[in-house]
């Protein structure tokens, strides 16, 4: 095995469920969940939350209940982390901005301030996303305490091309928000260890459980180191998923086996 250092990063992942159509209680739940893993033991550095915990997926009304240019969420977020010394991702929440919904996720370190932005850049037809919410624009990465982050939301993992061009662009760990339901457990877990496998990179992967409208969320939240091994993974109840990166695995796997530098990018289509 590679052998690492002292340099780690404590991650907790708030595997919890989410109320549909009820930003305020889905507040107080999730910060509830949030003061919890501040009280852990190791103290985690990084909070990451699912995706649309504001909302869950009521999308008929998404119009009228999308936080207006995220302002509540970034700063209730922003004064949770600077309040507890903790970075934070967002999990994703609606946003609305303009006359465009996003589905949008924000980073914050542990003074509160605002790191990463990004909207999810591919939208699932299964659940009509593309009928109620705007794509994203582009691909986005950030810093954690020097540890460069990149973002995929959900369905964004199917595209192995969105993560290659982050770890082409320096990304050690990606981290990925999620609602992934019934019966697609064996995609969830396959997909995100291959994107950890193929990248050299730690993927974290925070998704959510319980039910909603005859969907159910089977959580197993996943820390993935860069060899693909399974760090940590949840359960199907709601908990607090932990587990620790050691950022500088990503250097010497990637020192092991020189995936990167034996890329022939002239040969591969583009289209």
């Amino acid at each position: 095995m590679v052998q690492t250092g002292d340099n780690k990063l404590n991650v907790a992942l708030i595997q919890a469920d989410i109320e549909i159509g009820n930003p305020k209680a889905n507040k107080a739940y999730l910060g509830a969940w949030m003061e919890k893993a501040v009280g852990g033991n190791p103290r985690p550095d990084l909070l990451v939350l699912p995706e649309m915990w504001n909302t869950g997926y009521a999308l008929e009304q998404i119009d009228d209940i999308a936080d207006p240019d995220g302002e509540d969420t970034r700063g209730w977020l922003s004064d949770f982390a600077r309040k507890h010394r903790v970075m934070i991702v967002g999990g994703s929440v609606a946003v609305r901005k303009g006359d465009r919904i996003l589905n949008t996720m924000y980073a914050f370190d542990r003074d509160g301030r605002q790191v990463g932005e990004y909207s999810k850049l591919h939208l699932f037809r299964l659940m009509d996303e593309e009928k109620h919410l705007a794509a994203g624009d582009e691909p986005v990465k950030f810093d954690l305490e020097g540890l460069t982050a990149g973002a995929s939301i959900c369905y964004d993992i199917r595209f192995p091309e969105l993560a290659r061009s982050l770890a082409l662009d320096g990304v050690k760990v990606l981290i990925v928000p999620a609602e992934w339901p019934h019966p697609r457990l064996h995609h969830w877990r396959t997909l995100l260890m291959a994107r950890a496998i193929e990248n050299q990179m730690y993927v974290v992967a925070c998704n959510r459980v319980g039910s909603s409208r005859g969907t159910d969320f089977f959580g197993h939240s996943l820390i993935i180191d860069p060899w693909g091994e399974i760090v940590a993974e949840g359960g199907e109840a709601e908990e607090i998923v932990t587990g620790t990166i050691l950022p500088e695995l990503v250097d010497e796997v990637r020192g092991r086996i020189p995936v990167f530098a034996d890329r022939r990018p002239e040969l591969y289509s583009h289209k």
